[in-house]
């Protein structure tokens, strides 16, 4: 089963992206880590009490107000755990590139990437035994996660204007202030590096969709990433078919995606090493 890694920055439209795969002529089955994030902190998980833990007794407003029907018991505090987390507020924790709020992120990234890992290797399993020939993995920060390395392909959501981007995001979020907006931005990456590195990956293993415009530019754009992807279709149902040259090529393909993340790594160094220069 080929793995079509889905990434791109905050306003870019990946999630529209992710819509069309997962509707005619595609029908891909999706693995949406923003949802899995928002299910492994549900009320009850190890994962919510941690967060509620750490950043509770620093951020007031972290849980969401009780409903109005809700009173208060002898057993019931503030802190109720049946209270879902304040996603808001939490961002304003988190999103940002000062110290603290970076080392936030990378405490609230803790928590919950092991959780999510595993909601994801649960998916792939269940899709894999079900004969999909593709899943396409939505994740924000593959790159960042290193989720990128089981991946057969990598699918970009692009823009070449900036200023598109912030104005997506705000009329998107409207309760943000621009500095707010600029800080969601500059906590997922600068997305001309995702198409760089998207890029690097080589044809047929990088792809780049460009959302500049409106959505029946953006169809056409999927379309045609898409046909330099399906060309591939039959070999997957192979693999399906044949467990153990499953295993073998996917050792082989997680083995390529690491050389190749190695390779980005010491070309960033080199350029890093020539900018001080």
């Amino acid at each position: 089963m080929l793995i079509i890694g889905l990434t791109g920055s905050i306003a870019t439209g990946k999630s529209t992206v992710s819509s069309l795969l997962s509707s005619a002529p595609y029908q891909l089955p999706i693995i949406d880590t923003d949802l899995l994030a928002r299910k492994v902190v549900e009320p009850g998980t190890p994962g919510y009490k941690a967060i509620v833990d750490y950043f509770g007794p620093t951020t007031p407003d972290l849980l969401l107000p009780p409903p109005p029907n809700d009173l208060p018991t002898s057993t019931s505090s503030s802190k109720s755990p049946n209270r879902p987390l304040n996603r808001p507020a939490l961002g304003r924790r988190i999103f940002g590139t000062d110290p603290s709020r970076t080392r936030d992120r990378e405490v609230l990234n803790k928590i919950v990437h092991p959780a999510i890992r595993r909601e994801i290797y649960k998916s792939i399993l269940y899709y894999y035994v079900r004969g999909h020939w593709a899943v396409v993995l939505d994740v924000p920060l593959l790159f960042e996660s290193g989720m990128d390395l089981m991946c057969g392909v990598v699918m970009v959501v692009g823009v070449r204007d900036a200023r598109v981007q912030m104005e997506r995001l705000r009329a998107r979020d409207a309760h943000l202030s621009e500095t707010e907006a600029e800080d969601r931005v500059r906590s997922q990456g600068d997305v001309s590096g995702k198409v760089e590195r998207a890029e690097w990956r080589g044809e047929g293993r990088g792809v780049v969709v460009w959302n500049d415009g409106d959505k029946r530019d953006l169809e056409g754009e999927v379309r045609r990433a898409m046909e330099g992807i399906t060309v591939g279709r039959w070999w997957t149902w192979v693999l399906w078919m044949v467990p153990p040259v499953a295993v073998v090529v996917a050792g082989w393909n997680l083995g390529r995606n690491f050389w190749l993340k190695k390779g980005w790594e010491g070309r960033e160094r080199e350029r890093g090493r020539k900018v001080k220069l």
